[in-house]
């Protein structure tokens, strides 16, 4: 095993920052979102559905950006690919920005997409792979807390330039993305490769250079490399065995998906279960919509309704940051429990009291109860279910399959995004917007006992030995050895 210093290597923080700053633009398009919709169904004089139908879409075309992201990665390398996300959401931040009706504001929305389709799969997956095993968790995490600060922006964003007259307001939420956009495509490109992707194109001398640069000392980077090189399956001698191995990658998706093998097949269930309830318990009903839950609760003025939003950004960037620092040190499984044990309760309790809102008119006590509910939820999720995510669907697959691995997680993730952002209005007219939240609610018990039963511990681990945990590897179905591993790196 990998021994690496307890200290953080500066270089590869600097390098998983610049990586995650995509995610800050990613984020604020979210946030903004949640109140520029008030202003451009007022200027466009568009319906509820028309709404529902621009809020969702990015995820949609994030779907088809998230599939092609992890063969473009194996290709051109994770670093190009993120700059090529970077100009994807420039020029859709631009025509967004330009929006003089709604069928160009929808082009320029699902130009978008696709490039948050990109940054969502290869910001953690370079992260990752840049990563010493002792501090992974952290760097990995960054990708989520640069969302949640962009989604702070985007609120207070909507705040300041919902002040300004209708026609410009909105406008300038969605086009200031643009800005960041493009310094970012810039920044990038002093940024190294990762040396697990130089690994497996052969170039073997790049890697190790790059390794000593992300490692502590010079032992630590040898034994990394050597970690990859088996992982990969290259004789440390033989760079031309390591050029052979970039044109099999046509087996990817038969080793993935078609014919895996049982552990390969265990870890796509964790990746893809991950991605699937991190949505489907909610969260992004009340990212996007929390105006309309605060005004299910009673709070009807439209500036204390833009306020109310933003300490839901406040409150789970804050949470975020607090997690970054907990993942290497409690680890994900534990804070992957606790966080959706709290969601549970949180759910419950926000649809009681907006149930109550409804049948019983304005409640002062219902009213506070479910906006601190609000809060706890976001708290709750932003300590755990969110950041844990990425960081988890990342890390688990082998090095080979990784980027297109991640890549169906993320594909998961944007449809269940969509299919919430996109259904949340219908559902609460049908159901009652508290109905909704009692659905959420149960939803996060299958959750909790989907994560407690196919999410092993991956905490101080190697990124090599990983897939050990799912009886892969040299184990070959035998977990034994390496879960006394695990408890000896948990103790």
């Amino acid at each position: 095993m990998v021994q690496d210093n307890n200290h953080m290597n500066k270089f590869a923080c600097r390098c998983a920052i610049v990586a995650s700053i995509i995610s800050i633009i990613i984020g604020y398009d979210t946030g903004v979102m949640s109140g520029a919709q008030i202003f451009i169904k007022k200027d466009l004089k568009i319906d509820k559905t028309k709404i529902e139908v621009l809020v969702g879409i990015l995820n949609i075309f994030a779907l088809l950006g998230s599939l092609t992201a992890g063969k473009t990665s194996d290709v051109i390398g994770r670093r190009y690919t993120i700059a090529l996300s970077s100009v994807i959401f420039l020029v859709g931040s631009v025509i967004m920005g330009y929006g003089p009706n709604y069928t160009v504001l929808m082009v320029g929305r699902c130009i978008a997409g696709v490039g948050v389709g990109f940054a969502l799969m290869i910001a953690p997956v370079y992260s990752a792979e840049i990563s010493s095993t002792s501090h992974r968790g952290f760097l990995t995490s960054l990708p989520e807390l640069c969302i949640s600060f962009g989604i702070l922006l985007g609120y207070v964003s909507s705040y300041c330039f919902g002040k300004l007259p209708l026609k410009l307001g909105w406008r300038l939420m969605l086009g200031i993305a643009a800005i960041p956009s493009l310094v970012l495509t810039f920044g990038i490109m002093k940024m190294p490769e990762s040396p697990r992707w130089l690994v497996t194109q052969g170039r073997l001398e790049e890697a190790k250079i790059i390794m000593v640069l992300v490692s502590n000392t010079k032992e630590e980077a040898e034994e990394r490399f050597r970690d990859m090189l088996t992982a990969a399956e290259i004789d440390n001698d033989s760079a031309e065995k390591a050029g052979m191995k970039k044109n099999q990658g046509k087996s990817v998706w038969r080793e993935l998906v078609i014919k895996p093998k049982p552990a390969v097949r265990l870890i796509l269930i964790a990746a893809v279960g991950i991605h699937f309830f991190e949505h489907a318990t909610g969260i992004e009903a009340v990212v996007l919509y929390s105006p309309r839950i605060f005004k299910a609760a009673g709070i009807t003025s439209e500036d204390k309704l833009l306020l109310a939003t933003v300490g839901v950004g406040l409150t789970k960037t804050v949470f975020i940051i607090i997690a970054t620092l907990l993942l290497d040190k409690v680890g994900r499984r534990k804070l992957l429990l606790t966080s959706t044990g709290g969601m549970i309760i949180a759910l419950t309790c926000l649809a009681v009291c907006l149930t109550m809102v409804r049948h019983f008119g304005r409640l002062v006590w219902a009213l506070s109860l479910s906006i601190v509910s609000t809060y706890v939820l976001v708290a709750f999720f932003s300590i755990g279910l969110g950041p844990i995510t990425w960081v988890y669907s990342s890390e688990i697959f082998p090095l080979r399959l990784r980027a297109q691995g991640a890549s169906i997680g993320v594909a998961v993730n944007r449809i269940m995004n969509a299919t919430v952002s996109m259904s949340f209005l219908s559902i609460s007219d049908a159901i009652t917007t508290g109905g909704a939240f009692f659905m959420f609610a149960g939803i996060a018990v299958v959750a909790w006992w989907f994560f407690f039963f196919m999410l092993p511990e991956t905490k101080g681990l190697p990124l090599e030995e990983i897939e050990k945990l799912f009886g892969g590897g040299d184990a070959r179905g035998d977990r034994n050895g390496l879960e006394i591993q695990t408890k000896k790196i948990n103790n």
